[in-house]
């Protein structure tokens, strides 16, 4: 069973709809990435996957249920959202920022408990912040606190995580660092990432399934190489661009064409 699947999803920020009559499922244990210009829907679509957005129209089903007739608690077990440049208290320390993530799982019958404490641990180890978990959050880099909020939501042990613009702010190395780690969670655990970029190339470098968004609809939708060409960045960005192959990855490899191209005395078609 697919984890999230969306069946004539309509969603509207008061009388604006944002999102119109969308059916879309994200495949299970792949790294799908959501593309699209800034308003087009992105974070809006990300948000009601997680149950933080009321549809006006339709329904967002969790593992087959739907998603607004569960409890916050029931959904938090199965689900992680990581919001766009999130923000702790002052001094929080990062040991306590991940713990956290165990929020979920506690009941007034069910305290702290040694399996808790085990998978926190986990969390930190595999994020490579063990040896900072006593430092407060806001001393870290951009990509150590990045990777410390990352850290709180595998905490909460769900096999789905929702991130939006993980790399937003951070320089190109934290990005890498930051992609990295959600490729390796993918890769040896099978999470299911969703998550929503900026950069196209990096979006086509680690992207399972890409899904653009363009006039409050699915544009187009699946291996990026299906996906990315010049006519899809025309349509959904507004932009020329040409496409080629990344020498690295193989990947489709997006080079925008802007007005600097006269002045180098380039031929761009």
């Amino acid at each position: 069973m697919d984890p999230i699947e969306s069946q004539d999803l309509t969603l509207k920020y008061d009388t604006q709809i944002v999102i119109d009559g969308l059916n879309l499922t994200i495949p299970k244990a792949q790294i799908t990435v959501l593309v699209g210009s800034n308003g087009c829907g992105k974070s809006t679509l990300l948000k009601s996957f997680a149950r933080l957005i009321r549809p006006s129209q339709g329904t967002v089903l969790l593992n087959g249920k739907d998603i607004h007739r569960r409890s916050t608690a029931a959904v938090a077990r199965e689900l992680a959202i990581l919001p766009q440049s999130p923000t702790a208290p002052e001094g929080l320390s990062v040991y306590q920022l991940v713990r956290l993530g165990r929020y979920p799982h506690q009941t007034w019958l069910q305290q702290w408990s040694k399996e808790d404490e085990t998978i926190v641990t986990q969390a930190l180890a595999q994020t490579e912040l063990t040896e900072f978990q006593d430092r407060p959050v806001d001393a870290l880099s951009g990509g150590q606190r990045q990777r410390a909020w990352i850290a709180m939501t595998l905490a909460q042990n769900t096999d789905t995580l929702l991130l939006d613009e993980p790399t937003t702010y951070l320089d190109l190395a934290h990005q890498i660092e930051v992609l990295d780690l959600l490729f390796e969670l993918n890769a040896t655990r099978q999470k299911t990432i969703v998550m929503v970029l900026h950069d196209l190339n990096l979006a086509c470098r680690y992207a399972h399934n890409m899904i653009a968004i363009a006039n409050r609809q699915v544009y187009a939708q699946g291996n990026p190489a299906q996906v990315l060409n010049a006519t899809m960045v025309q349509d959904v960005f507004h932009l020329q661009s040409k496409i080629v192959k990344d020498p690295l990855y193989g990947t489709p490899m997006c080079i925008p064409i802007g007005k600097g191209i006269q002045s180098a005395g380039i031929d761009a078609s």
